[in-house]
């Protein structure tokens, strides 16, 4: 009898927890399914089959700066009759939602419906037609969207476990703070210049700095011309004549953003050792220390021959934005995107 009881009392605790929504969500929210990088596309076979296919194509994509063709994500279609409980909490979702009852087409999101983490991206139009156009149009939003997703939770996960080590010798160098992840646990310091890797050497992490001395810094020239004399001093090879250096400079590919509201310049691209065959990506970051009048350049680089690079280099880039200069005193967070509007959930239903 005690049995029963304490059973029925066990099953009518887990039905109050279960009911306890907070702005329609419940408590006990489940772990999100699917492997870092991957989105599902729930869409009808109109949609997916169309002769355009444009989302396809867009997913389909290559991550920019590797020495091989890798794809930004790793697809998987269901058709919305399938899109039940069990789906629902895969952690990137894409809903292609086609119906006449909207006058445009828009992107929506939201996050944490139904599993933690998860991105479900809702794009509403009235038609195939002005779909294909519009996520043809904004492809790249789709594509930053998932992967700025992504590199958020690995800056949380970063929050919580980071490289201790790291972080302390960061900071009697450069009087900065950045995460990394513990794996990087070889470390080599010279002259402003600070260099961690794995046993492998698969996943590297550079800092290093210089005077500030005008905008000119900020070109992709004198970045070029400072990393080769930065790393030729300080990342030699086995040999005498071999040294790190920035592979062919016509595909260095340099942008302005913005980090935490801050000014940077990002450069990714491909290095090579001179005289020797090894090789490989990289991105960097290039921030401007107010403060102390310098510039401190923060890199991941991967070194992993014949082998997929995608998930190494985005988890180092992820960390990139983790650094704090002396002035600052949070961690940025990545933009989600613009032009996505944030959208809530009541109940099952995405509104």
């Amino acid at each position: 009898m005690k049995r029963i009881a304490f059973y029925f009392s066990f099953v009518m605790l887990a039905v109050v927890l279960a009911s306890c929504r907070n702005d329609g969500k419940s408590i006990i929210t489940p772990v999100s399914s699917g492997r870092p990088y991957e989105v599902m596309v729930v869409a009808d076979d109109n949609c997916w089959m169309s002769p355009d296919s444009a989302l396809y194509h867009v997913l389909d994509t290559d991550v920019p700066g590797l020495p091989q063709a890798e794809r930004s994500f790793r697809i998987s279609r269901i058709r919305p009759a399938n899109f039940d409980r069990v789906m629902r909490i895969f952690r990137n979702i894409i809903i292609a939602d086609i119906q006449d009852i909207y006058t445009q087409t828009k992107f929506k999101y939201t996050r944490d419906a139904y599993a933690s983490p998860q991105m479900i991206m809702t794009i509403q139009s009235p038609n195939q037609k002005e779909f294909d156009e519009y996520v043809s149009k904004h492809g790249q939003v789709i594509v930053d969207f998932f992967t700025r997703a992504e590199m958020n939770r690995q800056i949380n996960l970063l929050r919580e476990k980071h490289n201790a080590a790291i972080s302390a010798k960061v900071g009697s160098l450069f009087d900065c703070d950045i995460w990394m992840p513990n794996e990087l646990n070889s470390f080599k310091t010279g002259k402003d210049f600070f260099w961690a890797s794995t046993n492998l050497n698969d996943m590297n992490f550079v800092m290093y700095s210089y005077p500030f001395r005008d905008n000119n810094t900020f070109t992709k020239e004198f970045f070029i011309h400072k990393r080769d004399s930065v790393m030729k001093i300080n990342i030699p090879g086995s040999m005498e004549g071999m040294y790190m250096e920035t592979a062919d400079s016509i595909f260095v590919d340099v942008k302005n953003i913005a980090v935490k509201g801050d000014y940077a310049f990002e450069a990714r691209g491909l290095w090579e050792m001179r005289n020797d065959a090894m090789g490989g990506p990289f991105v960097s970051h290039v921030r401007v220390d107010r403060a102390n009048a310098r510039v401190i350049v923060v890199e991941g680089f991967v070194f992993k021959p014949d082998k997929l690079k995608r998930d190494l280099m985005r988890k180092l880039e992820a960390c990139l934005y983790t650094l704090k200069l002396p002035a600052q005193k949070e961690v940025f967070e990545l933009p989600i995107g613009a032009g996505v509007t944030e959208i809530t959930i009541t109940g099952d239903s995405i509104k």
